[in-house]
């Protein structure tokens, strides 16, 4: 039966209903009426909506007979005449429990009582209690147009709760998810459920629930925890409405819980009827028996899935940059179902689909990590590094291992190999000024990563827990954009590990040991660098994927890097590199001199000369208060 007909049949069991009740108010025989109510109720598939009140909220033939009274005064013009005409009135009379104990059908007192179901369930509004047989009673609008026929969400309820039917992908971790929560569903006796979903993918568990909903013939709304209502009466009042919605509309609530909040999703929790579902980011104390499941965002090799999927002819032409996004970002179906849409149907270069696809990635990332470290924009490449081969080519192979860490692990199942995690950890060594951090830059320029830098000296603090809280909230920062972490000045934290004489020493060894755990756990490359390579712990640096050693450069390499420092654009005058190579300085004193030197020629309008490189090394000296020999510098000038 449409609902079109559906509609029409419900009216006129209400029409057959209200003629049934004049008879009774006239103290007529009613059998007739009785004879018209159940030939239109004959015609319906589905139950009337009156009989389904009746049903749902366990009514007596009474308590029914007062829901029709008082919609059938609000309806109809015959039967409201009639009551008035029942207690001999010229005028329209209110309907009230007196007037429903002196003409209605097998009346009782306890119908109208707070916990009765007309009253508990907010049916009827009692106008006046001060006496209750003649105080007026008039049905909630919501549940009047009910009867009527019209179902809708109440009103009052649509400043907070929205209704949610936006579709997402799910991963296949998540599609097992859904099955568990149906399992664990059928499973139970009670009427009433609550669903805990924990995790870093709010996305993810809204679309877990709308399936379970779904499934269960449910529709699902959205509540969030900031707007549940802070009194306790106004608490009660909300559940009571979405409760009794539960009942009249067929939904299903999700909330969406913050921590700071979660007193009050306990305190709502505690009061609703239905499923309801729950989203947090950690395990909250509901104080119910509830089921509980981890919904995080897809692992890499998901990623690369779902990617896949959303992106569909367009993934072709990633071909394996697809492999680095889904090993470098953690992000929701949501973003990919955006960069998508942006795509659109036309065709695509493979750089514009990258770009588009990284893009909604860095967008949707929560840049907390921008206030804990500082972000440096890499542009060096490897022409800029000067190193000895051996030592380029373990940088090259870091960059192999980034690049293909997913294929590896995931693909070749290695990460099942190992409980170490499938971090990278790297450490560079070497004076300051050999090109540590430059390195860091080339890596992440290759890459196309971004690269922060993090003092650990800045993390380290004196008070017991605090270097491990401050080291957490980096890797919780940096974990979904798959960043490169540069943690500089490591013989901070990680010098040569004592033996445990007093509890100092002790916590300094958890903290060690928490960085490893945590590099190790982090999903991508984690660089730490150190002037003292020998104040490391050896049983640390064996937990380290790669150790590069930057030596101090050579006269041959020094003049390689002299002959890279200047751009392009830069005007020189008689430049000797193999005489600026015999000073006896690393990569980065070299460029503080050739920078200062293009500031001097700039003031005097000439070209770079050696006399400005010689007047910049000179300031260079003195500011290490270590002069440059006679021999480093003679013949750079002459006399």
């Amino acid at each position: 039966m449409s609902a079109e007909d559906w509609t029409i049949t419900n009216q006129r069991v209400l029409v057959a209903e209200f003629a049934r009740l004049r008879s009774q108010l006239a103290g007529e025989d009613s059998s007739a009426a009785e004879s018209e109510v159940a030939a239109a109720r004959g015609h319906l598939r589905e139950p009337a909506a009156i009989d389904f009140l009746v049903d749902a909220f366990e009514l007596s033939s009474f308590e029914r007979d007062i829901l029709l009274l008082c919609a059938g005064v609000e309806m109809n013009a015959t039967l409201a005449a009639a009551l008035a005409r029942a207690f001999d009135s010229t005028t329209a009379i209110p309907v009230t429990f007196g007037v429903a104990i002196a003409r209605l059908a097998d009346p009782h007192w306890s119908a109208l009582a707070p916990v009765s179901p007309l009253r508990a369930w907010r049916l009827i509004e009692v106008r006046d209690e001060r006496s209750l047989t003649s105080s007026r009673l008039s049905l909630d609008e919501r549940v009047l147009h009910y009867i009527a026929g019209l179902n809708y969400l109440d009103p009052r309820l649509h400043d907070i709760v929205r209704p949610h039917a936006d579709e997402a992908l799910l991963s296949n971790s998540q599609m097992t998810i859904v099955d568990s929560v149906m399992d664990a569903l059928e499973a139970r006796l009670a009427s009433s459920h609550i669903v805990q979903f924990h995790g870093d993918d709010p996305v993810g568990q809204l679309e877990v629930a709308r399936r379970i909903a779904e499934h269960r013939g449910l529709k699902l709304h959205m509540l969030r925890s900031q707007d549940i209502p802070a009194s306790v009466q106004e608490v009660d009042a909300l559940a009571l409405l979405w409760s009794r919605e539960t009942i009249l509309s067929a939904v299903a609530l999700f909330v969406q819980a913050e921590d700071a909040k979660s007193v009050a999703v306990s305190r709502l929790a505690e009061r609703l009827t239905g499923l309801l579902f729950v989203g947090c980011r950690r395990p909250m104390s509901l104080n119910r028996r509830d089921l509980r499941f981890a919904v995080d965002r897809p692992r890499a090799d998901e990623q690369k899935q779902l990617w896949a999927l959303a992106l569909g002819a367009h993934a072709a032409r990633l071909n394996g940059s697809l492999d680095s996004v889904a090993a470098q970002y953690r992000v929701s179906t949501d973003v990919m179902g955006r960069a998508a849409e942006i795509l659109g149907t036309q065709p695509r270069s493979l750089d514009d689909v990258e770009s588009i696809v990284r893009s909604a990635c860095s967008d949707s990332i929560d840049h907390q990590l921008d206030e804990l470290a500082q972000r440096i924009d890499p542009v060096a490449s490897w022409d800029d590094l000067v190193l000895p081969e051996a030592e380029l080519s373990m940088l090259r192979q870091i960059a192999t291992h980034v690049r293909h860490r997913l294929r590896v692990f995931e693909d070749w199942g290695f990460a099942d190999k190992s409980a170490r995690g499938i971090g990278i950890s790297v450490l560079f060594s070497g004076e300051s000024g050999t090109g540590k951090t430059m390195a860091a830059e080339v890596l992440a320029n290759e890459l196309r990563l971004e690269l922060y830098r993090i003092d650990l000296a800045s993390m380290v603090s004196k008070y017991i827990g605090e270097t491990e809280k401050n080291l957490r909230r980096v890797f919780d920062a940096a974990e979904d954009s798959g960043a490169i972490l540069l943690f500089d000045e490591a013989d901070a934290l990680f010098g040569k590990r004592s033996e445990v004489n007093d509890s100092h020493d002790r916590y300094a060894n958890i903290e060690v040991s928490y960085l490893l755990q945590r590099m190790e756990a982090y999903r991508g490359l984690a660089i730490l660098t150190t002037n003292l390579k020998s104040a490391l712990d050896p049983a640390f640096q064996r937990r380290l994927r790669f150790v590069v050693q930057f030596p101090f450069p050579g006269q041959q390499q020094r003049e390689q890097i002299w002959r890279r420092i200047f751009p392009v654009s830069t005007p020189l005058d008689g430049i000797d590199h193999a005489k600026l190579a015999r000073l006896n300085v690393a990569g980065g004193c070299i460029r503080n001199i050739a920078l200062n030197a293009a500031f001097l020629a700039a003031e005097s309008a000439q070209p770079v000369s050696m006399l400005h490189l010689l007047e910049a090394a000179r300031g260079e000296a003195a500011k290490r208060e270590r002069p440059f020999s006679d021999a480093e510098t003679r013949a750079w000038v002459r006399p």
